[in-house]
């Protein structure tokens, strides 16, 4: 297993981290998975044994139960592993049952801590943008908790790029905390992380947590043209990551499928190890209903891609450029700086 810098934190994680999303199966999640405890364990022994040392859940997640799972799970060895975990999406009724203000985002952290059965929180994230609670509140309160020690290290997520760089500019006009995690989705089914987000991180040296990188499921080679899984289920089933490019995906998927039967290996651990070259990419969340995927995918951190491999990958699934990229690709080439290169370097 590799470890990578988390951003221009001090922290190290392995390339690969364990996603919780399908431990629990409550509600809306148990179109995700429904795996329980003694399921949990098998497949963070499996993590662990293969060097993981990042497991990434949030308080949404079944309305707590994946937090509580881990948290069972992971007694009695806390310390060999990090925790990430989320503040922001409702959990509850009430007015004040979501959001980032003061008051939801100390009452849930202190709820991650029991549920999660520890006295701190390594890796605590913001889980969406909320534009009516103004920055100072949050960056204040995720600020205190880091003071307080309940906290390590702040995170955010799904924010967009003029969110997420004022946020950075608020918290350091303030002197708080900055953001050192930025866990997004980016994947060759989706490339649009790499119009702003990429580019941000790398100038702003925060680490990317990249989520569903196999576009949940989607390249995972199972979907291809004319296949029964595909007529199955149609590409506009999909609302997570929308499909808004059959053709450009389904191209991808072919070049995934041939550069992985050439190494022996799924069309997943393909797709990994090319999201794993990536400017700023520290770590990929993967889960998994079944022990089987979580090992092929946990494979792919020692997969290496030739640099043609990189390149056929690149063209396949390149993003168009939309304007202001187009303009500075056509006028500006000759004084792109090194984030820059996030989007036009592989072009």
């Amino acid at each position: 297993m590799e470890y990578r810098q988390l951003g221009r934190s001090g922290l190290r994680v392995s390339v690969l981290t364990m996603g919780t999303m399908t431990f629990g199966g409550g509600g809306v999640f148990a179109n995700v998975g429904d795996t329980d405890v003694d399921g949990a364990r098998r497949q963070v022994d499996l993590c662990l044994d293969a060097g993981v040392n990042l497991v990434d859940t949030a308080n949404v997640y079944s309305t707590g139960a994946s937090e509580e799972i881990v948290g069972e799970v992971l007694e009695g060895r806390r310390d060999q592993v990090l925790i990430s975990t989320k503040v922001r999406m409702g959990m509850g009724d009430g007015p004040n049952d979501a959001g980032l203000s003061r008051h939801h985002i100390i009452t849930q952290a202190e709820a991650s801590l029991r549920r999660l059965r520890t006295d701190h929180i390594d890796i605590y994230h913001v889980h969406e943008w909320d534009g009516q609670t103004p920055l100072e509140e949050t960056l204040e309160a995720l600020d205190t908790l880091v003071r307080s020690g309940k906290v390590r290290y702040l995170g955010v997520s799904n924010y967009a790029g003029w969110q997420l760089m004022k946020a950075l500019s608020v918290a350091d006009a303030r002197g708080y905390q900055r953001f050192v995690s930025n866990q997004i989705y980016y994947s060759l089914e989706s490339r649009d992380a790499e119009y702003e987000l990429v580019p941000l991180s790398v100038d702003q040296g925060l680490g990317i947590m990249v989520w569903s990188p196999l576009a949940g499921g989607l390249l995972s080679g199972k979907y291809r043209r004319g296949s029964s899984a595909e007529e199955g289920r149609h590409l506009g089933d999909w609302d997570e990551p929308p499909v808004r490019n059959e053709a450009r995906l389904y191209d991808t998927i072919e070049a995934l499928i041939s550069i992985g039967e050439a190494h022996g290996v799924s069309a997943a651990q393909v797709a990994l190890a090319y999201l794993l070259t990536r400017p700023a990419v520290s770590t990929l969340v993967i889960g998994a209903r079944k022990d089987s995927q979580l090992e092929d995918n946990l494979a792919a951190a020692s997969l290496r891609l030739s640099p043609d491999e990189v390149s056929s990958l690149d063209s396949v699934s390149a993003p168009e450029l939309i304007y202001p990229h187009w303009h500075q690709a056509k006028t500006a080439a000759d004084r792109l700086g090194g984030a820059d290169a996030a989007l036009h370097g592989s072009r």
